[in-house]
Order: C-alpha cells, then structure tokens, then sequence
C-alpha cells in the first residue's frame, strides 16, 4: 500500500488514530501488549499524550486578554501528527561496508525532531517536513518546522533555539546533508510552562 493511497488515520502498522486516541483515555489499560511494542503507536501515543497537554493547559490557563484559539487548529495538530507518524520515505545511513545498506523511516525522523523542539517551554511544534531528495546521499534538503510559541517568549530566540536543537539531532542520528531549517511561528498561546520547577 502507498502513502498516497491510504488514509491519513491509519498507520502502517494497520492502527487507527482513533484507536490510540481511545486506549490513551482509557489509561493504556487493559494493556494492550501489541500496541506497546510497535515504534508506530508508541509515537502516536506520545504525540497525542502532548497534544492532549497541551489542549488541558490552554483551557486552564487564564488568558481572558488573549483571543482563543482557532476550533481549527487542534485537528490541524493532529492532522500533522497523523500524516508525520506515516512511515514516509527511507534515508539512507552511510555504512563503511558498501554491501550493507540501513535506512530509516521519515516519519521515525520527523517524530525525532518533533520530540527535540518541543521539549523547550512554551513551545509547541505544529509540522515537520523534509524537503528535497532525503533518499539520496549528499543531496541538499531542507527542514521546515511550524510552531506556537507562548505570548511572552522572543519569537526570534525560539527559532534559534529551535534551529539549533535540531540540528544536533539531525547531526547525532542522520546523514541528511541540511542545507537550511526553517521555523514558522504561526500562532501564540497563554504561557503555561509543562517543565516542573525544581
């Protein structure tokens, strides 16, 4: 089955979002050990678990002087998180033994630097894609990310902080030669920290 040909609600490994969305309500439990042991759902899982977080804690937050939220753009987070967790297309990995060939999944990498964005506070990563020919060795590719940041945040710091997370993970795990990583900032939100103060 192709990308193109399947909904953007089902996962390769045959999982719905709808499915995860459930057994995420429902505690994990009964523990479904199926589920727990595929990379696919575990990374829905997470994305959903943060997008949950996030939802929780625009609603707590008192932002009376801030205009909500668009009804759109949550299903528009979970909608990128859906068409992210798809399998997309293989990157090669250099192997000093040219008989060897080892790839990894697009949608393994964009769930990578997802999870490395939006640790920072106050950020929340929209979209991540890959642009340019990642199957090729050497080519030149582009990274595009959108975010929403909290009110009271530097737009521009975000992005370099952003850019620069990034870049250490698309260096640490990938041999993508990146040429440019963008970041959009495309919306703001009540600044709510999800890191325990310590």
């Amino acid at each position: 089955m192709t990308a193109s040909n399947a909904s953007p609600d089902v996962l390769d490994c045959g999982r719905t979002i709808q499915e995860l969305s459930e057994y995420l309500e429902a505690g994990r439990s009964p523990r479904d050990a199926e589920i727990e042991q595929c990379p696919e759902c575990l990374n829905a899982l997470e994305s959903l678990s943060r997008v949950g977080d996030l939802s929780r804690d625009l609603f707590a937050a008192d932002a009376a002087s801030l205009p909500e939220p668009s009804a759109g753009w949550f299903g528009g987070i979970l909608d990128q998180v859906a068409a992210e967790l798809r399998s997309g297309r293989d990157l090669p990995v250099r192997h000093p033994d040219p008989r060897v060939r080892i790839t990894v999944a697009e949608g393994a990498v964009r769930t990578l630097l997802r999870s490395a964005a939006d640790e920072l506070d106050g950020v929340f990563i929209g979209r991540t894609r890959i642009i340019g020919d990642v199957e090729e060795l050497g080519a030149p590719v582009t990274i595009d990310i959108t975010a929403s940041i909290a009110w009271d945040l530097d737009a521009h710091a975000v992005a370099d902080d952003v850019r620069r997370r990034v870049a250490e993970v698309v260096e640490r795990h990938t041999d993508l030669e990146v040429a440019a990583i963008d970041v959009t900032i495309e919306d703001i939100h009540a600044p709510q920290r999800r890191k325990d103060a310590s």
